[in-house]
């Protein structure tokens, strides 16, 4: 419901609510070398499914990428533009995933029925000890409405004449509360609004302010994106209807 204060901005509001996939993520507390969840099952760390007839990749000293997460695009509900299904990966540097050093990757329906790599003994448990995802998760999706994103750049609502930021200076300590709860986009998640500890890359660089979200990785007591931060990948709404994960990107920011 929203609160009192906000009546009078609830129809142009309404506007802003985007459908997104909410990721329940139930940590197993074992390594990744311990998975024992089916090779194409969507997870957080665990072993990927990987066709032979692909390229493993490597970061840039050479070293194999360790996955972060994979979402078989048959387990979700179905989201807007988003594929029906495939899996998606996003694989990090053990060494410089802080560097964003990470591949995207994704496999076709037809991939996905073909002779996958069973033995991982290339990779080496020690590899893992600096990633942001502690152990292996199974992961449940359900549909769902959020209501905006504060610090996402593509919620652009004006409260009267005033920016979010400088309405909620009028607001008591309880309001504000209410206001960071009904604006809440926080968590794992697919698609939907992001959520920032500081700016959203979109603003600056090379990158489009129209890049919608793919997937947030947010931290909790099993995931730590350095200081209490948050795991992105965006791509552009072109590249997504085409399935051309090459051009997402995986970015991230703590406090």
């Amino acid at each position: 419901m929203i609160p009192k204060f906000l009546n009078k901005f609830e129809t142009e509001l309404k506007k802003y609510k985007r459908e997104f996939v909410k990721i329940n993520a139930k940590s197993l507390n074992i390594s990744a070398f311990e998975d024992q969840l089916d090779i194409k099952t969507s997870k957080f760390l665990g072993f990927p499914f990987y066709p032979k007839s692909k390229i493993y990749p490597t970061d840039k000293n050479g070293k194999p990428m360790l996955m972060a997460a994979q979402i078989n695009f048959e387990e979700i509900p179905q989201l807007l533009n988003f594929p029906e299904n495939g899996i998606l990966q996003l694989f990090l540097s053990g060494a410089n995933w802080y560097e964003e050093e990470s591949k995207i990757v994704y496999h076709t329906k037809s991939e996905t029925e073909s002779e996958f790599l069973e033995d991982f003994s290339f990779i080496n448990q020690e590899d893992y000890e600096y990633m942001p995802i502690l152990f292996v998760h199974e992961l449940s999706f359900e549909m769902s409405i959020e209501n905006a994103g504060l610090t996402d750049n593509q919620f652009k609502f004006q409260f009267g004449d005033q920016d979010w930021y400088e309405f909620i200076d009028q607001l008591s300590e309880n309001e504000q509360s209410e206001f960071y709860d009904y604006f809440d986009a926080s968590g794992h998640k697919l698609g939907g609004y992001a959520e920032f500890t500081q700016d959203d890359p979109r603003d600056y660089g090379t990158r489009n302010e129209d890049d919608i979200q793919l997937i947030q990785i947010d931290s909790d007591e099993n995931i730590i994106f350095g200081d209490v931060g948050i795991g992105h990948v965006f791509i552009s709404i072109d590249s997504l209807k085409t399935k051309d994960f090459e051009r997402a990107y995986f970015t991230w920011d703590c406090q």
